[in-house]
């Protein structure tokens, strides 16, 4: 049987959209599954979209995401170059051997000429004018350096039918096809001409991508035809959505996975929840570990309809991982952002034991630790809490005891002061909550914190944990 020999071919477009990292993650899922080939290959024929430093990105995120391929620009390969602006010459040459069989031909056609051409459906479609040309016109024309492209020679009746391993047969009447230009007047290739050819000359015989080329495929097929080359396997992907209505685009600004990391998820619960965007194991496990999703991926997993981006569902992904890190691969993580909030004199050990299992992502962290390192005048009506039944007047007569209570404790951490404020409780005759929630108030002027009062008054210290109360009572009045 021959090797599965898959590809992720991004344009250096900026950074690595949400959708793209998804196309290489089945990619890299499905050929590994099945003991095959990952190549990257880098599709930078559209010389003005190109980014500065967008290369750099695509190795990058996919090497940080495990993705590493088994062919590419940086790391060669028996099928290169992997770039295609260093292939231009095979893409001409390959054009010329469609126009010699009548596949394609040169069009001549200035832009004035193709403006005057009526609109089909909102679209100008070409009429096949300079196909008609004769051979001599075309030789004469070539050799006087007149401007051209070539084009597709696109059949104009019957249909033409392929299959998709998600999508089923799929049927295009040729009457639709317009004849698309294979060769710019630049001598660069188009897309679609280009990835046909590199993907033929590469050896990939499965071709995993969006949905939106699901109808530009029989284009493709004419050509591996044309050529006499073997068509190879279509695996089309449903769109990620925005929202009900809108596409998550790279163009509009929707997140790329390097956004995603800065605003505080995890590399592999990014990975785990793009996985989950348009597939699903048989056994419908959510949370999934990298080797885990290697070990249950196939492609009949995956579904025909658009998967909506759930930020909401990656932060709870998100969560899950933070909790099961280790508290010193957390503190290791935590530790830029916990800087952030001015807490270099806390104790880092106590700063990640009060927030790890409270965050969902690590951007989290400033608003949640601001009260460690801020401390303003806050309403009193925080005090009123209508199931511990508290109020100012209550924590006017239980703050006073509960800094008495705190100057008594010895040995300064989370379970003495704990013990200190549950004794205090059962010495007024009142529910512990009574007692809990106006210690919490009076030391963090928050209604919620990561983390109770005795917790927080461990990480303030002894001494900012009694000027705090004094405050609050003072403020009391």
């Amino acid at each position: 049987m021959t090797q599965l020999r898959t590809r992720f071919a991004p344009s250096p477009t900026g950074y690595l959209h949400i959708g793209g990292l998804r196309s290489a993650l089945y990619s890299y899922l499905y050929a590994k599954k099945n003991n095959g080939k990952f190549i990257l290959r880098i599709e930078d024929t559209d010389q003005g979209r190109y980014v500065e430093g967008a290369v750099e990105i695509i190795y990058r995120t996919l090497k940080e995401t495990g993705l590493i391929y088994d062919e590419g620009p940086d790391v060669g390969g028996d099928y290169g170059p992997y770039i295609q602006s260093q292939r231009a010459d095979e893409y001409l040459y390959y054009a010329k051997k469609l126009v010699e069989s009548g596949h394609a031909y040169y069009c001549f056609c200035s832009e004035e000429r193709l403006e005057t051409l009526p609109a089909v459906n909102g679209a100008r479609r070409y009429d096949k004018h300079c196909l008609h040309l004769s051979k001599e016109e075309v030789e004469m024309r070539l050799a006087r350096g007149d401007k051209y492209v070539i084009r597709q020679n696109m059949p104009t009746e019957g249909s033409t039918t392929y299959h998709d391993a998600v999508y089923g047969d799929i049927t295009i009447e040729n009457s639709e096809l317009e004849d698309q230009i294979l060769i710019k007047s630049d001598g660069m290739p188009t897309y679609n001409f280009a990835n046909v050819i590199d993907d033929h000359l590469m050896a990939i015989n499965c071709v995993m991508r969006g949905i939106e080329y699901l109808s530009s495929t029989p284009k493709y097929n004419l050509l591996y035809d044309a050529f006499g080359w073997e068509r190879p396997m279509y695996i089309h992907m449903p769109p990620i959505m925005k929202d009900a209505q809108h596409k998550l685009s790279k163009r509009n600004g929707d997140a790329s996975y390097e956004d995603l990391i800065k605003q505080g998820f995890l590399k592999d619960a990014i990975i785990n929840y793009i996985a989950l965007l348009g597939w699903s194991p048989k056994d419908d496990t959510e949370k999934m570990s990298f080797n885990e999703l290697l070990a249950k991926f196939d492609i009949s997993g995956i579904n025909k309809s658009p998967s909506i981006f759930d930020p909401l569902k990656l932060a709870w992904l998100n969560s899950l991982y933070i909790k099961e890190m280790t508290p010193e691969a957390f503190a290791e993580y935590a530790t830029p952002w916990i800087e952030k909030c001015y807490l270099k004199n806390f104790d880092k050990t106590l700063v990640c034991k009060l927030i790890q299992s409270r965050i969902e992502t690590f951007a989290e962290i400033e608003d949640k630790l601001r009260f460690l390192a801020e401390f303003p005048a806050f309403d009193n009506e925080l005090y009123v809490n209508q199931k511990q039944k508290t109020d100012p007047d209550t924590a006017r007569e239980v703050l006073p005891k509960v800094k008495l209570a705190f100057e008594g404790v010895e040995q300064w951490d989370n379970e003495h002061l704990y013990n200190a404020l549950v004794s205090l409780a059962q010495k007024l005759g009142v529910k512990n909550g009574k007692v809990l929630w106006p210690s919490r108030i009076a030391i963090t002027g928050l209604s919620a914190t990561p983390g109770g009062a005795s917790e927080i008054a461990e990480l303030l210290g002894r001494e900012e944990t009694l000027r705090r109360l004094e405050r609050s009572i003072t403020l009391l009045g």
